[in-house]
């Protein structure tokens, strides 16, 4: 007896292995962490809060997740590490009790024509290999139903090795199931050969007007040296074959002066280019003569399917597979679950599985075939949360973006469901949020701050939710802000008639948007909002649309070089010194010959991360130590770009320093919130929010009656929106229309004119549910947005 209970004392007492139950983060300097120690409870629920700036994605993502991340990739052997992003190691002291980091961002999903919604998830592979097995007729194995599959055939003799060699004649054949006219993108597209060139010139007098196709580099040499046609001819004399030369000839190997070289035709080259790439991901000017030169059609051979006609004609109860990726996934859902098939049965359960993971996410609206560029920052979140809902694994560290971002109030409910239900699988999820909602549920929060920037950095706040509220930080503070209707609302100076719009799940929708007055569109995600907004509202000059798409740019791109300040900047130190505009850019003449102007030198170890090291002979100030002699107001180039937005501003407002092209970029950047931004900190470091206000900032400048913002609130603190509805006011106040994409409850409090899509997402929504002032809907409720904005103001 006594044995037994010696042995379940023994069991009794905590086992060594289960203390590890903290991950430990001491002395992180990433970024603006300064010196940061904080531990974070295992399989819990913790989510970072603080404003924009304040270094909670220096230390989720750039500290904790990229040293996870960097130890898995030490586990394997050097040669596939060769194959591998190479990451430095975080500056931390000690980071200990890490486990495998899974990162979902809010990064834009790929940009290539043929991925779509069911490529980025197994879905589409589950559907195909159903095809093959249950199709009628039977058209061949699953690759047979890829739109990214070419059919190939090929015959030829191979030897066989038999005592004497004996020859065979083989045939090697392939089905794919890739339209061959538009070659699986949908679309066909068509070339408007008058952006091209201007064909009353010849080619050395510049005829060709396709960006970067200049005579003075290499493309002239290939041109002069091919003696294919005269350079000094105008294009509209050429021959036929002159002419199929320049625009369609195939590859051909062209010797100009000793150096072997290519030529090609220019549709063939453009094609390749600038066609097979995502037309978002494109330079501005590049994607501005795509859209001139390139027209798209939807493919006539496949109907924009993708798919040969061999795969749509096998079909599954009446139904192919074309038929099953245009489909809502909601009604897929159902579809599949019709399917009693028993030799399928574990494929079946598997892609019912994912298909219900769309549905409980709130994806259900959205379709295998939508392509996967055109999802938002949210959606394409949610699309990477699928992959992670139905794992096997346990004990990992999820670390998740703003998940909430494009989320309607009533579905931001099911997604914390999703985060509570994978910590509960026995995950530790980190959450990067500013939503109250979603930080209400949290186990454990931490607050950085106070400020942002050189202000920020610094953990304020450890503890639970209701430490928060009660707590001093700015987060705790602003943690019950709820913002009030307006007394009274601005009218309309006129309208924009929009008729019969029927973009995506527009049902022939005829609506007027107020001018003159701040506009807010609102509606659950999918209901049809941004097929409305950037869809009907014609783009014409007066229209200024800052979207989610991403701010791109290198290490080198800072906020000087994005908003175009550093031109006036560049020529009032040149104007001052007696100097040339280029000395006082880190890209060009005054550039550090160390470092060619980067400031760093990047040392890279093959196998191992690479290492970057300030440069020593201009000490990481980027330029030449002549540049730094030359002053204006008694600073040099460098002091300058290292100085703030508020400090820049009052630099260059007045005294010896005054810019007015200058000042005017400083105040729109104040205005939205970046006063804290240095000049030249590289874009690669700020936050999501930072960019959108940084794209912000540089739209205000352009001219136009009617600015159409998408969720600007994203990635904004609970006390910047007040300092945005204050520059909404603003541009309404100088005359602006304003109509603004948004599910935040303070921003539609505080509309002029609501217009509310829905009832539901995807062909439930496409209607306009309800239109008029933001106190009519909350007296009225008659929409799911309406529950939810009399909740939060209190009605």
């Amino acid at each position: 007896m006594s044995t037994v209970k010696k042995a379940n004392a023994q069991s009794s007492a905590p086992h060594a292995a289960d203390s590890h139950d903290l991950i430990r983060v001491h002395g992180a300097r990433v970024n603006n962490l300064k010196d940061v120690s904080i531990e974070i409870p295992k399989r819990r629920l913790t989510v970072f809060t603080g404003v924009s700036g304040s270094g909670k994605s220096s230390l989720v993502f750039d500290t904790i997740a990229a040293e996870s991340q960097r130890l898995i990739n030490e586990t394997y052997s050097a040669f596939v590490q060769g194959f591998m992003p190479t990451l430095a190691r975080p500056e931390v002291d000690v980071l200990d009790g890490l486990t495998t980091a899974i990162i979902v961002d809010q990064q834009r999903m790929g940009g290539d024509p043929r991925s779509t919604v069911g490529t980025a998830t197994d879905a589409n592979a589950m559907l195909r290999i159903l095809f093959s097995r249950l199709g009628k007729p039977h058209i061949g194995p699953p690759g047979a139903y890829s739109f990214n599959t070419a059919s190939v055939r090929a015959s030829g003799a191979i030897t066989v090795e038999r005592g004497a060699k004996k020859a065979v004649k083989a045939t090697y054949h392939r089905t794919g199931g890739m339209c061959t006219r538009c070659e699986g993108r949908g679309t066909v597209s068509d070339v408007d050969l008058t952006q091209l060139y201007d064909d009353s010139k010849s080619l050395n007098e510049d005829a060709l007007t396709i960006p970067g196709y200049s005579m003075d580099g290499w493309y002239g040499r290939i041109f002069r040296g091919c003696g294919f046609f005269d350079p000094d001819k105008p294009i509209r004399k050429y021959t036929k074959k002159e002419l199929y030369d320049l625009l369609h000839k195939e590859p051909t190997k062209i010797k100009v002066d000793g150096v072997n070289l290519t030529y090609e035709g220019l549709i063939p080259k453009i094609q390749k280019s600038f066609l097979s790439k995502d037309i978002d991901s494109l330079q501005p000017h590049i994607r501005a003569f795509v859209e001139r030169a390139m027209t798209f059609a939807v493919c006539p051979e496949c109907d924009g399917t993708r798919l040969s006609e061999g795969a749509r004609s096998s079909k599954i109860k009446k139904l192919s597979i074309a038929d099953a990726c245009a489909m809502e996934i909601r009604d897929l859902a159902e579809w599949v679950r019709d399917l009693k098939e028993p030799s399928v049965a574990p494929l079946l359960a598997a892609l019912g599985q994912t298909l219900d993971s769309f549905v409980e996410i709130g994806l259900g609206y959205l379709s295998l075939e939508r392509p996967s560029g055109t999802l938002s920052g949210g959606e394409a979140q949610r699309v990477k949360m699928i992959r992670h809902l139905g794992s096997s694994l346990t004990d990992v560290t999820y670390v998740f973006d703003e998940p909430t971002v494009g989320l309607h109030p009533h579905d931001i409910q099911r997604m914390n469901a999703l985060l509570l239900r994978l910590r509960d699988k026995g995950n530790t999820v980190l959450v990067v949020e500013h939503k109250p909602e979603t930080i209400a549920i949290a186990d454990h929060v931490v607050d950085l701050g106070p400020g942002a920037g050189t202000a920020g950095g610094t953990v304020c706040f450890e503890g639970t939710v209701e430490g928060l509220r009660s707590g001093g930080t700015i987060t705790g503070r602003h943690f019950d802000d709820r913002a009030a209707l307006k007394e009274t609302v601005r009218q309309s100076t006129g309208t924009l008639e929009i008729r019969g719009a029927t973009s995506h799940n527009l049902r022939n929708i005829d609506v007027d948007i107020p001018l003159g007055v701040l506009c807010v569109i609102t509606g659950v995600a999918g209901s049809g909002k941004s097929s409305l907004v950037h869809g009907s509202i014609p783009a014409g000059a007066d229209v200024v649309s800052v979207d989610q798409g991403a701010i791109r740019g290198s290490r080198r791109s800072n906020p000087a070089t994005y908003t175009g300040l550093l031109d006036p900047i560049r020529k009032a130190f040149a104007k001052a010194n007696g100097v040339k505009p280029a000395l006082f850019s880190a890209n060009s003449e005054g550039a550090c010959p160390g470092c060619n102007g980067a400031g760093v030198i990047y040392t890279d170890l093959a196998m191992m991360a690479g290492v970057a090291t300030p440069c020593e002979e201009c000490e990481g100030k980027r330029y030449q130590a002549a540049v730094l002699e030359y002053h204006l107001g008694g600073r040099d180039i460098s002091e300058v770009l290292a100085m703030s937005v508020s400090e820049a501003e009052e630099f260059f407002g007045d005294g010896e320093a005054r810019t007015p092209a200058a000042h005017r970029v400083l105040n729109r950047l104040a205005d939205v919130g970046l006063g804290y931004l240095s000049l030249g900190q590289p874009l690669t470091t700020l936050s999501g929010g930072e960019r959108q206000r940084l794209k912000l900032a540089t739209h205000m400048a352009e001219k136009g009656g009617i600015y159409v913002l998408d969720e600007p609130t994203t990635g904004l603190h609970l006390a910047d929106v007040e300092q945005l509805l204050g520059l909404l006011d603003r541009l309404v106040d100088s005359g602006k229309s304003v109509v603004v994409i948004e599910h935040h409850q303070a921003v539609m409090a505080h509309a002029d004119w609501i217009i509310d899509l829905g009832p539901g997402a995807g062909h439930d929504g496409g209607r306009i549910v309800f239109e008029g002032t933001p106190a009519d809907l909350v007296a009225a409720r008659p929409t799911l947005t309406g529950e939810h904005l009399a909740a939060y103001v209190g009605a």
